[in-house]
C-alpha cells in the first residue's frame, strides 16, 4: 500500500466525515473503496461481463412466468418448514 495526500474541499469532507460515521470506517477506507470502483477495472472489462450476465436466464423453461414460480412456491409446505 502506498500513502498520499488529498486536497479535499470542505463540502466532500463533510459528506466523507458523516458517511465515515454512519459506516463505522475511517475517511480513507471510503476514498479507497470510490478509487477502486472507479478505477479498480477497466471500463471494457466491465462492459463485457454486463453483457455475459445479459439474458442469462432467457431459455430457463421452467422459470417462464415469475407469477406462477411465486405461487407455486406459496402453495407448498415451505413457508410451515421455515415457521417451525
Amino acid at each position: 500500500m502506498k500513502r498520499t495526500q488529498l486536497y479535499l474541499d470542505e463540502d466532500i469532507w463533510k459528506a466523507l466525515h458523516i458517511q465515515s460515521r454512519q459506516r463505522r470506517t475511517s475517511i480513507s477506507e471510503l476514498v479507497r473503496m470510490a478509487v477502486r470502483d472507479r478505477y479498480g477495472a477497466s471500463q471494457t472489462n466491465r462492459r463485457q461481463a454486463m453483457k455475459a450476465i445479459v439474458g442469462m436466464w432467457r431459455d430457463r423453461e421452467d422459470l417462464s412466468d415469475a407469477g406462477a414460480y411465486v405461487r407455486q412456491l406459496r402453495k407448498g409446505k415451505r413457508l410451515k418448514r421455515l415457521a417451525s
